[in-house]
């Protein structure tokens, strides 16, 4: 049982789903390795069968897709940084007060999270929590009302243009059923993005995390990795090597669907009292 500080105790997402129990699967990005080659990237497309975004560079970077969509399931962000090896985190190259570029790239993705308010919001049942504790999107059963775009903390999911349903990362079902890693896993030529048990990867990501901060890199840091932040954990969590504002991430995301039972509560009290008033006043007319 995991617990989330915000709203309680949270059921292991894997054990929602009716399956037999398996160990809970997810992704570890180590942005310290990625080498910013896209190869996830087109990886993820060429296995899901994912319209190309245009080869038109973006103007911010190397980059042509900018941001995660419902036809971009992995999207590769290059960070340009200028500073003294002090203001960036480094260990020091020449004299410490020179000014140095870094460029910090990260592959980013569905978070996967443990209390995902997009399957709260989804009116069809089109969401749903996998075997594997994943979310995935029917999309045979998604009818394109798009309650969930606005519901993901992360700004993840989002409706396909050309199919009119939502869509995003859905960690290669079909591969892991077949006992197959994601594409984008299988691809990436530095092992940045790892996939395995999610308990396994958190281990592994602190032992990386302590390592870094042997080697003189103390701006290394964890995102996503904690099973008691605002989302209850993330199946798909990062090394960073600064704050989550700079790679485009929430410093602290909550679920968005936190205080729904309070405010049904408030609404029904609501309801009650305005119903009380109207029939007070009927009968204080008719007396």
């Amino acid at each position: 049982m995991t617990v989330n500080r915000l709203s309680g105790p949270l059921p292991d997402p894997a054990g929602e789903t009716g399956y037999p129990p398996e160990p809970r699967a997810g992704f570890f990005t180590d942005t310290s390795v990625c080498i910013g080659c896209k190869a996830c990237e087109v990886a993820c497309k060429q296995w899901n069968l994912l319209p190309e975004d245009g080869m038109d560079l973006t103007g911010m970077s190397y980059d042509n897709t900018e941001a995660l969509s419902g036809t971009t399931w992995r999207h590769v962000a290059f960070v340009e940084q200028r500073g003294t090896p002090a203001e960036l985190g480094m260990p020091e190259f020449g004299a410490p007060d020179e000014q140095q570029v870094r460029w910090l790239m990260s592959s980013d993705v569905c978070k996967h999270c443990t209390h995902a308010a997009c399957l709260d919001v989804c009116p069809t049942g089109a969401l749903i929590r996998t075997e594997h504790g994943t979310v995935v999107v029917q999309d045979d059963v998604c009818n394109g009302c798009g309650y969930c775009v606005p519901a993901c903390p992360y700004g993840v999911i989002d409706i396909r243009p050309d199919t009119g349903g939502a869509a995003k990362c859905t960690m290669c079902q079909d591969r892991l059923g077949a006992g197959l890693m994601p594409a984008c896993a299988a691809a990436c030529p530095t092992e940045s993005i790892q996939y395995g048990p999610l308990d396994e990867l958190r281990e592994r990501a602190a032992m990386r995390v302590d390592e870094l901060h042997e080697q003189g890199v103390t701006s290394a840091r964890l995102y996503g990795h904690e099973p008691t932040d605002g989302v209850g954990g993330d199946g798909a969590f990062f090394l960073l090597l600064d704050d989550p504002e700079v790679y485009g991430l929430p410093p602290d995301p909550v679920v968005t669907t936190r205080d729904l039972p309070s405010m049904w509560r408030h609404a029904a009290a609501g309801a009650l009292t305005a119903a009380a008033l109207i029939a007070g006043s009927f009968l204080g007319r008719r007396r």
